[in-house]
């Protein structure tokens, strides 16, 4: 079913495409709408987003089984967030997670939502739990700041850019350098029918500001920054979706060797456009260093501030140095990089509960 938001009806709603279909991508004023986001004054709709549900006693345990976070004594309310891996270590899904004391709440993109929950569900056997894709009675709503009205709903903290217990920092970046500790993120879990009403006339931003703030702060998002290839080491996700020392689950072993050795194949970068042009480039677009083309553009945004910035993921050997150009068709685009994920295993490429360590090679 194609998802409306009933917010679009607001004035200047312009509806957003691809993962972001379904809700406003603006509302006539982009940078007036993320300048106000940014300063906690107003309000993102990501209603178009998948909310899947586990209930039952064994949820947790079970879970904890399944993923790459440790979620055993997960305690009520406490954000968190983990993958669910293939054999090889790849991400094939990204769930924020909450759970209330009774259900556990897995906050996920909309194309997430109806594939995890039948996964799931295949993966239940004996134990007693209860998967539901939930997400027509749930809408989200994004904030940089606590809305203290509504409190009482189910709301996810993004734990980015913090360490979480048996986490691991890819990024060079020391806690109090990152851009990510500028940019405070809650989502809000609002009764689908009340979506409208419980909004009222609060100030609204488009998605396309919440990207660029996430952008910003160097947040990977599955479905953009990830593909059919993507390791939890290339995007910093060690950081906050796994656990080093937790138990056995699938993909485990790819993520213990890749880390050992220090080695991801490719990594993320954060770039800065040139602004020069009335244009910006799309993602998907191929990086070249020189001629040689060395990844991919996975989201792109105007800042308020900084200007057009984008995330893209490149082969690991490219030099920090390297003055990279993005290709749309014949237009090329200069951009610098700067360093996300650490490209050499000699340097210290991480940072877990509050040790500098340096990689095995």
């Amino acid at each position: 079913m194609t998802y409306t938001s009933p917010l679009l009806v607001r004035p200047g709603a312009v509806q957003g495409t691809g993962a972001d279909s379904g809700v406003a991508s603006h509302y006539g004023e982009p940078l007036r709408e993320q300048r106000a986001l940014s300063a906690g004054t107003a309000v993102v709709d990501l209603s178009q987003r998948g909310v899947v549900t586990v209930s039952g006693p064994d949820r947790l345990r079970w879970l904890n089984t399944l993923s790459s976070q440790h979620l055993a004594a997960l305690p009520v309310g406490e954000s968190t967030e983990l993958l669910f891996l293939s054999v090889q270590g790849r991400i094939e899904f990204d769930a924020r997670v909450v759970d209330d004391g009774a259900t556990t709440w897995l906050l996920v993109e909309a194309a997430e939502a109806a594939p995890l929950a039948e996964w799931l569900n295949r993966m239940k056997f004996m134990l007693r739990v209860d998967v539901a894709d939930v997400s027509p009675q749930w809408a989200t709503i994004g904030s940089t700041a606590a809305v203290p009205d509504w409190a009482d709903y189910i709301h996810w903290v993004d734990p980015w850019p913090e360490l979480g217990a048996g986490g691991y920092a890819y990024s060079t970046a020391g806690i109090d350098e990152h851009p990510g500790r500028d940019r405070p993120w809650f989502e809000y879990l609002i009764p689908a029918e009340e979506l409208a009403a419980t909004v009222g006339d609060r100030a609204l931003a488009g998605s396309m500001a919440a990207e660029a703030l996430r952008i910003a702060a160097w947040r990977p998002r599955w479905g953009s920054e990830t593909d059919e290839r993507t390791i939890p080491h290339e995007l910093d996700l060690l950081r906050t979706a796994v656990h080093l020392s937790k138990g056995c689950y699938k993909g485990q072993e790819t993520v213990a060797r890749v880390h050992n050795l220090g080695h991801p194949p490719r990594r993320l970068v954060f770039l800065q456009l040139d602004g020069s042009q009335h244009t910006m480039p799309q993602p998907g677009n191929e990086v070249f260093a020189g001629d040689r083309k060395v990844g991919t553009l996975t989201s792109v945004a105007q800042h308020f501030e900084m200007g057009p910035v984008a995330l893209a993921v490149i082969k690991r050997s490219v030099a920090p140095d390297s003055l990279l150009t993005v290709m749309d068709g014949d237009e090329p685009y200069t951009a610098v990089q700067e360093i996300i994920v650490a490209p050499d295993a000699g340097q210290v490429v991480g940072r877990q509960t509050g040790f500098l360590k340096k990689a095995r090679t």
